[in-house]
């Protein structure tokens, strides 16, 4: 069972920048895919990034495309969301993903690929 904990939200300006950080516990990180998703009031989760296990394929939706980069340092079980320039649509609950995977640069984009999740950080874009 992996467990995952998710940190690094916060309430920023408009044009501002938050790292997330997602932790994972056990030994064999290295062997999941790994994703981000966020969930606004009142809509459903909604993809935001997704990367390989290894290889450094990258998937990003569009709204989010050279604004947010994700990243992962497999020594420190740990996949990051480097998000730049915020705007207030990016309000929303942030969650990670993981899923087992053979396969060094397969990404999955849909939240029902994904086997574990963490609970969530709070992301707040003031305007």
């Amino acid at each position: 069972q992996v467990q995952l904990a998710e940190s690094g939200g916060g309430v920023v300006q408009a044009g501002g920048s938050l790292r997330l950080s997602c932790a994972a516990s056990g030994r064999t990180f290295s062997m999941y895919a790994a994703g981000w998703f966020r969930q606004a009031p009142g809509k459903e989760r909604q993809f935001v990034a997704a990367m390989s296990r290894i290889g450094g394929m990258t998937s990003y939706v569009d709204s989010v495309k050279g604004r947010f980069t994700i990243s992962r340092d497999n020594a420190k079980n740990t996949v990051y969301l480097q998000m730049n320039n915020l705007k207030p649509d990016d309000t929303a609950v942030y969650s990670c993903a993981l899923r087992s995977t053979g396969y060094n640069t397969d990404i999955y984009t849909t939240q029902n690929e994904y086997f574990y999740w963490g609970q969530g950080t709070q992301v707040t874009v003031s305007s």
